[in-house]
């Protein structure tokens, strides 16, 4: 079976890529932690506070980008969120910052926080970049309807922060999970699960 899809580079908007192999099936999480508590609640200790965004559009495909500094990887947005900032005001936040998308709507959010750890060298990194050693990251998952035109993605972001993709396209959620980094897999097939409902 062919699977065409659509990308989408940060400089030009409209060129065709080759398609990644198509998975059909993904596993259930295995390896995810998964902390029940409540989106103003404290996440484990050790673990940075982060929302991830899956954004789906109206035909139930989901936004996915390649990362400008590993571009074999690709991801649903993502953040940190800030001292005292709501979860759902750091997904909209996060979702204009690193995709310029402001047209859309929540409708739902994984009712806990989903863990995952930074791999040793990720993490050494990190500790230079943020100035803390964090284990990973506590993220709080939301899912959100784009109702905007697609000349409203930008990879530029809103500029207040640097780019961090190189490409987007809409994937099916077998593609999200087979591109992914092998450390994040587990949380985007919680995510997933959770959010299994409205995606079909």
């Amino acid at each position: 079976m062919a699977v065409l899809w659509r990308s989408f580079s940060l400089y030009s908007p409209f060129h065709l890529s080759v398609p990644p192999k198509p998975i059909y099936s993904y596993s259930s999480p295995s390896s995810c932690t998964c902390s029940s508590s409540s989106s103003m609640e404290a996440p484990p200790q050790g673990y940075r506070r982060n929302v991830g965004i899956c954004l789906i559009n109206s035909s139930k495909k989901i936004f996915s980008a390649s990362r400008l500094d590993i571009p074999s990887a690709w991801q649903m947005p993502q953040g940190g969120i800030d001292d005292n900032e709501d979860p759902k005001v750091a997904a909209l936040r996060e979702l204009k910052e690193e995709t310029g998308v402001s047209s859309a709507e929540i409708l739902a959010e994984v009712p806990y926080w989903l863990t995952y750890d930074f791999p040793p060298e990720g993490r050494e990194k990190l500790k230079h970049q943020w100035g803390s050693d964090w284990k990973g990251q506590a993220q709080k998952w939301f899912l959100l309807k784009f109702t905007g035109k697609e000349e409203e993605i930008n990879l530029l972001g809103d500029g207040s922060e640097k780019p961090e993709f190189g490409e987007w396209s809409w994937m099916t959620p077998e593609q999200i999970v087979e591109h992914a980094v092998d450390f994040k897999k587990p949380v985007y097939n919680k995510v997933l699960e959770v959010f299994t409902p409205y995606l079909h």
